[in-house]
């Protein structure tokens, strides 16, 4: 199910309004007919009044508004699953999320740029399959394959450098996990992209390369950041309080290693590509891809998603008619069944 428009489930708000008036105009009329006589006196003088029916209209007029806010919604409803043949490549591609990627060297930072990357790739892409590991001391799945752009991005933009507890950069431990994505009953071409800055603290990366391209996994690394470094800002609310320190007190500045990261995608039958032009990534990635085999898999889909407003707008404009001549005035149906004891 789809909800086209979902602006306009603010409609909804007029609901308890009408609540809210209908309480508001039944206490100013007990009021006001209170001081114009007793209880009984009043049953005398209009003994058809049914408060019942005056609820009803309220309960009526609500579900009109209702009906009406969910037309504008518009659920589209998929009325069958189809398997759609697709070809591709399946990638992986595993961002780093220590927290020296909050270094500023590369605007805005090297973890937004890191986004900013991988979402351009997302967006030249056709109909291969993605997937998306965060990693810093550990390696976390973020996103299995799949071939959901949208979703891909949206799990993206919210990673952050908090979202994993052990700091460092083990880009072997997002090698590791990487190897587990793919599947090997479809044998597609495997592709794994890892966007770092390079400061591998586990120094064995190469060689996990090395068994991953065994494995047919080819490694491209991109590097973001400036080889001559900065500092790792310390913010709240958007405002730098401080530089991270070392335990003699002196600011750490973070580097770009680029050797590092040349070294693990020479292992892994891959390339190496500086991360600063963002032009420049998309257009080499896309040259590496179109250069690839694409296997064939398949992808299951909702196909021919169809309006349902028509259902909710005339239920509204039934409703309506119905309030327009539903009477406050008792009927001889409502006398029989007597609810709320209104013939007391």
């Amino acid at each position: 199910m789809q909800l086209e428009e979902k602006i306009w489930f603010w409609v909804l708000g007029v609901i308890p309004v009408i609540f809210l008036l209908f309480l508001v105009l039944q206490l100013w009329k007990y009021k006001t007919q209170s001081k114009f006589a007793n209880k009984s006196m009043l049953k005398k003088l209009s003994p058809n009044r049914s408060i019942f029916k005056s609820v009803l209209k309220m309960l009526v007029l609500c579900f009109v508004f209702f009906c009406l806010a969910i037309a504008l919604v518009n659920p589209k409803i998929g009325t069958k699953l189809e398997t759609v043949k697709r070809e591709g490549v399946d990638i992986v591609f595993a961002v780093d999320v220590s927290k020296s990627m909050l270094a500023e060297d590369i605007a805005p930072n090297r973890l937004e740029k890191s986004k900013q990357l991988v979402t351009q790739i997302i967006n030249n892409l056709a109909s291969d399959r993605v997937g998306i590991i965060a990693y810093a001391g550990k390696a976390f799945p973020q996103l299995p394959i799949t071939t959901d752009y949208s979703s891909a991005k949206m799990f993206l933009q919210s990673m952050n450098t908090d979202m994993l507890s052990s700091q460092g950069t083990a880009i072997n431990e997002a090698i590791k996990l990487a190897r587990t994505y793919y599947d090997d009953d479809e044998q597609t071409n495997r592709v794994l992209i890892i966007i770092s800055d390079g400061e591998d603290h586990s120094n064995v990366a190469a060689n996990v390369a090395e068994e991953a391209a065994d494995e047919g996994i080819r490694i491209f690394t991109i590097g973001v950041g400036d080889i001559k470094g900065g500092p790792i800002p310390e913010k709240r609310n958007g405002i730098i309080l401080n530089y991270k320190k070392d335990n003699n007190g002196e600011t750490v500045i973070t580097r770009l290693d680029e050797e590092t990261l040349k070294n693990i995608a020479t292992e892994a039958n891959g390339a190496y590509i500086n991360g600063s032009n963002t032009n420049k990534v998309v257009e080499e990635i896309r040259d590496i891809l179109n250069k690839m085999d694409k296997k064939e898999f398949e992808a299951k889909q909702f196909a021919d998603f169809e309006s349902q407003f028509q259902w909710f707008l005339g239920a509204a404009i039934f409703f309506l008619f119905i309030d327009i001549f539903l009477l406050e005035r008792k009927t001889g149906w409502l006398k029989r069944l007597n609810l709320f004891n209104e013939n007391l």
